[in-house]
């Protein structure tokens, strides 16, 4: 099992969370801000078309659209991302 460094990720508690200490969630807003992004060997060359992932996070793949990295990223399950994957390439995409 891969270990993914954490120490760097800003945690906030959960409003859906008690004040009593207990049932307390956290979730962060930036935990793919360091993450290493590779553009995908299908985006051309002269900017259109450019499809971003982040390998190394444990059963999560994000992506991005490279040209508008701010507009947020999407989070695919390793198995869902794996079987879309699989079904481009026998499309033959």
């Amino acid at each position: 099992m891969r270990v993914v460094d954490l120490s760097g990720v800003t945690w906030r508690k959960s409003s859906y969370s008690n004040t009593s200490g207990g049932d307390c969630v956290e979730v962060s807003d930036d935990l793919l801000a360091s993450a290493s992004w590779r553009k995908s060997s299908y985006s051309n060359s002269d900017g259109g078309q450019c499809l971003e992932v982040a390998p190394g996070i444990p059963s999560l793949v994000p992506v991005r659209d490279s040209k508008a990295p701010a507009r947020g990223n999407l989070l695919f399950g390793a198995s869902s991302w794996s079987a879309f994957v699989a079904a481009v390439k026998a499309d033959g995409v």
